[in-house]
């Protein structure tokens, strides 16, 4: 026969096996799901990786296509252009302000500097820069003024 304290232990025990076996099924499910975020979030860079290559490349054509806008007014021409930047931003894609702006080399290129009045502010835009979303996919090339200072003799 078996004894109270006997049965007791076993309670106790299988109260032990219960917990430990419902902590590893907690750890088991959390890193479960930790596994599922993270597969979720590798599919969606990788999407969005593969989105900013290929607008990397289009966007040389679209260059191209406005230069030629420049030298041949073609109503034609212009619907290609606005229909092409309108799928840009629909990805997304938004150009770089620079005109007038200071000078900021995470989001721009000084190909040229200009003597001037005023320091570091760009006054021509010579390539367009791109961003998608927050990230800047292309710097703008531009041009800087640049204040000359004179010695006083």
């Amino acid at each position: 026969m078996l004894k109270k304290t006997d049965t007791n232990k076993e309670i106790a025990d299988l109260k032990n096996q219960i917990e430990d076996l419902t902590n590893k099924w907690k750890r088991a499910l959390a890193d479960y799901q930790n596994l599922e975020k993270r597969t979720v979030a590798r599919i969606t860079d990788s999407a969005k990786y593969s989105a900013e290559n290929i607008i990397i490349k289009l966007l040389p054509v679209l260059d191209t296509l406005e230069q030629a806008e420049k030298h041949i007014k073609d109503q034609g021409l212009a619907l290609a252009i606005s229909s092409f930047k309108d799928v840009l931003k629909s990805e997304g894609v938004e150009k770089v302000e620079v005109l007038g702006k200071k000078f900021e080399p995470r989001e721009m290129e000084a190909i040229e500097v200009q003597a001037s009045d005023k320091e570091d502010e760009v006054i021509e835009e010579l390539r367009p820069g791109y961003r998608l979303g927050e990230k800047v996919i292309r710097v703008a090339q531009v041009k800087v003024s640049k204040k000359i200072k004179y010695k006083e003799e």
